[in-house]
């Protein structure tokens, strides 16, 4: 079945955790080893593949299945979605979770991406092959921040990347610099009414980004969470103006281009922009 039409495949899941080791980062600074629990959703298929890759951050106290009608959705499209469970924000920390530990996460997802590519043939906890040469990333709130820097922060950019979403991300305070040399296509998607990680804050970041082809999606009256947690109209809309995004920026077909614009503009509800156009 061909790859990149939502509901296409059934999908399986597995959880799976990588024990990433002390390292020292690229400031310098000491980090302890970390036990990075990932929840991984594939396209049941009866061919192997390979099929493309989409990592994925959550939220500051957010687990990977708060966002699992998303990232199901892409699955079902023909990717392999694995997403981190953050060991110092995840909502597995409580109350006890430390938001300033998001500088490290950028390289945890790389670490975990790393482990997902190992090797030639189907990994030996996921039952499919994953393509090394097509591999995106997303994230939500502060795991959008945690993919900004990985697609464009001189701290950690993560070079197999060839597109990110950042849904309603900010500029995070990374070690390095923002949008100084290459990056890949970026979509940025916002609700008007978030009173968490204001417009202001993705608009930020999608004016910086003037190195590459870069997106805005404003989602009229939505506010942090709906957009991407549950059922709702904000967050099919999200689901399928995303998957377009993917499908023509990693997979690489062309007609997807204006599948965003039409996903994007569809019933009055958001309106797509792109090349450093602003909302009106």
């Amino acid at each position: 079945m061909a790859i990149g039409t939502q509901g296409q495949y059934l999908v399986g899941e597995r959880q799976l955790t990588f024990t990433e080791p002390a390292h020292h980062t690229k400031a310098g600074l000491a980090v302890g080893a970390r036990t990075l629990d990932t929840q991984v959703w594939y396209p049941q298929a009866s061919a192997t593949g390979p099929f493309p890759v989409l990592m994925f951050a959550p939220g500051f106290q957010q687990c990977a299945d708060e966002y699992a009608g998303l990232l199901r959705s892409w699955a079902s499209a023909g990717y392999v979605v694995a997403a981190v469970n953050f060991p110092r924000t995840s909502c597995a920390a409580g109350a006890g979770a430390y938001e300033p530990d998001l500088v490290n996460q950028p390289a945890d997802l790389s670490y975990v991406l790393t482990q997902l590519l190992a090797g030639s043939g189907p990994h030996p906890l996921i039952p499919v092959r994953l393509d090394p040469h097509q591999v995106a990333a997303a994230g939500q709130s502060d795991g959008g921040d945690t993919v900004a820097a990985l697609a464009a922060n001189t701290c950690c950019a993560d070079r197999r990347l060839t597109a990110v979403a950042v849904l309603s991300g900010a500029e995070w305070p990374m070690p390095g610099q923002f949008f100084t040399g290459p990056a890949p296509p970026v979509l940025f998607t916002q609700g008007d009414a978030d009173p968490v990680n204001p417009p202001a804050a993705s608009l930020q970041l999608y004016r910086a980004d003037d190195v590459g082809d870069r997106y805005y999606l404003d989602l009229f009256g939505a506010s942090h969470l709906p957009p991407y947690e549950g059922s709702s109209p904000a967050e099919q809309q999200v689901a399928r103006v995303t998957l377009d995004f993917f499908d023509r920026y990693v997979l690489g077909q062309p007609a997807a281009r204006a599948a965003m614009t039409r996903d994007g503009d569809a019933g009055g509800t958001a309106t797509l922009v792109s090349g450093g156009h602003v909302p009106r």
